[in-house]
């Protein structure tokens, strides 16, 4: 996968760095963000963990195939790291593609999951993406408005991802309601 770059009017949409680790630790290990990634991803414990989780996410980066891949979210006006966004697999058959944000909770209702969300959306639709789902528990009240905010239609629930009981949320290519950059 090439390396990828998208700026908002706020954010800047990057690859991982192996030295993001100290600030990436901030979010990952918070146990208040830690606890809507589990399964897929368990809190991390301490900052040479978050630097060995990186160094996978960087070494595997080149082997996903577009749109998947993880990036980090930075806030331009003071180049600090705020959150990360995910495209990836949904399991078990992996055929359908999910979108993941998550903020540092100090940055929590800055509007920054959306708008980092939505440029990530644009730019996948420019992958030969028809839809793109997310997921999130009924609880996770932040992650359910972020997906309606996105535009993204509430298709159900279901147990099929994960083993856990979550809200399905879809977006198709014709209907999404952002920008969608020139294919390159």
């Amino acid at each position: 996968m090439a390396s990828l770059s998208l700026t908002t009017e706020r954010l800047l949409i990057r690859d991982w760095r192996v030295e993001d680790a100290d600030a990436a630790f901030r979010i990952y290990g918070n146990p208040e963000v830690a606890m809507w990634l589990a399964p897929m991803m368990q809190r991390v414990t301490d900052p040479s963990a978050m630097r060995s989780v990186l160094e996978a996410w960087v070494e595997s980066a080149p082997n996903l195939a577009p749109p998947t891949g993880r990036w980090a979210m930075v806030r331009r006006s003071d180049n600090v790291l705020i959150g990360g966004l995910a495209l990836r697999l949904l399991p078990p058959y992996e055929e359908d593609i999910e979108i993941r944000w998550q903020v540092s909770q100090h940055e929590w209702g800055k509007g920054y999951a959306t708008e980092g969300a939505r440029a990530l959306l644009g730019w996948a639709f420019t992958q030969d993406v028809d839809e793109i789902f997310a997921v999130a528990r009924s609880s996770n009240a932040r992650a359910v408005s972020t997906a309606r905010k996105l535009g993204m239609e509430w298709v159900g629930e279901t147990t099929k991802y994960y083993g856990l009981l979550l809200q399905v949320f879809r977006v198709r290519r014709a209907d999404f309601n952002g920008p969608v950059p020139p294919r390159e």
